[in-house]
């Protein structure tokens, strides 16, 4: 059907006498049918058709509004899936840059300053990051050395480098470079002074207990690195013996750690375990024995 282009109802039925219809009423008379009869049909065609076709343009009319209502409905739908998009997106945006940019979109609750201390040490990005996940860290970063060493890499670094790593749950982390790097200049617990092991006990301890580490694992470490201290041979002016007390604790520490993701799980460290300080002490002797500089004539290593 044709689209109308005009509303019929506002046309009028035109005079079928005029001599312009004068051929269209002729061709209707018969010898039953007068010249005005046939005007009287032409009239009544025209009116049936006029009321066809405004019914047409009515119809027409009500699609034509349900056409429109329905492209505003898909335009407000569609505006409202870009706004929501939009918003996502922007949304997404904000919680990266959150992550990326943590400490700046840090709530600060509104109090106070609260009691601080103001000698409080710095401690590495990395240390603490291990300890968060339970791992074995050097006691060096509790150190005086390794405390000054994060108080530079702090100045210096770039604390807005970011780099990925894995975390607990397997996903995909964002963490700040220098919690992802160990100190250039870490010593190993075996190489620390015994002034210096003794100095990070008690900072370590705090960090354990500042992390949420469980009670019972803060009193054992706590517990094994007093045992250490009391031992005979934390004592003993004899080189081996030092370096071999210095020496277990870090082995001993490290498979402790290990074990308490393994099958058999750990054990109690504060508990010596005299034998296997007893093989370590064996193992320093004849290292120490074989260096170059223990050969010399005047240089006397003891057995204990």
């Amino acid at each position: 059907m044709d689209r109308l282009h005009s509303d019929p109802s506002f046309l009028i039925c035109p005079d079928f006498m005029i001599e312009r219809y004068r051929i269209s009423r002729t061709s209707m008379v018969t010898a039953n049918v007068t010249e005005a009869q046939a005007a009287d049909t032409l009239r009544t065609i025209w009116t049936t058709t006029n009321e066809a076709l405004c019914l047409q343009w009515a119809k027409q009319v009500a699609e034509d509004a349900r056409l429109a209502d329905e492209e505003k409905r898909v335009a407000k739908e569609e505006a409202e899936r870009l706004q929501v998009a939009q918003q996502l997106e922007e949304d997404t945006l904000k919680v990266d840059e959150k992550k990326k940019n943590r400490l700046k979109h840090l709530e600060i609750p509104m109090r106070p300053r609260p009691f601080t201390n103001d000698e409080e040490a710095l401690v590495s990005e990395f240390a603490l990051r291990k300890l968060d996940k339970g791992h074995y860290v050097e006691l060096y970063y509790w150190t005086n050395d390794g405390l000054d060493d994060a108080v530079t890499n702090y100045r210096t670094h770039d604390d807005d480098s970011m780099v990925p790593t894995i975390g607990e749950d397997g996903s995909t982390v964002w963490i700040s470079s220098a919690a992802s790097k160990p100190s250039g200049g870490v010593i190993a617990d075996r190489d620390l002074t015994p002034a210096n092991f003794a100095q990070a006990i008690p900072c370590i301890v705090n960090a354990l207990e500042e992390r949420d580490w469980a009670p019972q694992r803060v009193i054992m470490l706590a517990r094994f690195w007093g045992a250490i201290m009391l031992h005979r041979y934390w004592n003993f002016r004899d080189l081996i013996a030092q370096k071999t007390i210095l020496l277990f604790q870090e082995e001993q520490r490290r498979a402790w750690h290990h074990a308490i993701s393994s099958a058999k799980g750990a054990w109690n460290i504060a508990i010596i375990d005299e034998q296997a300080l007893s093989r370590t002490f064996d193992r320093m002797y004849w290292a120490l024995l074989l260096r170059p500089e223990m050969t010399k004539p005047d240089t006397q290593v003891h057995k204990l």
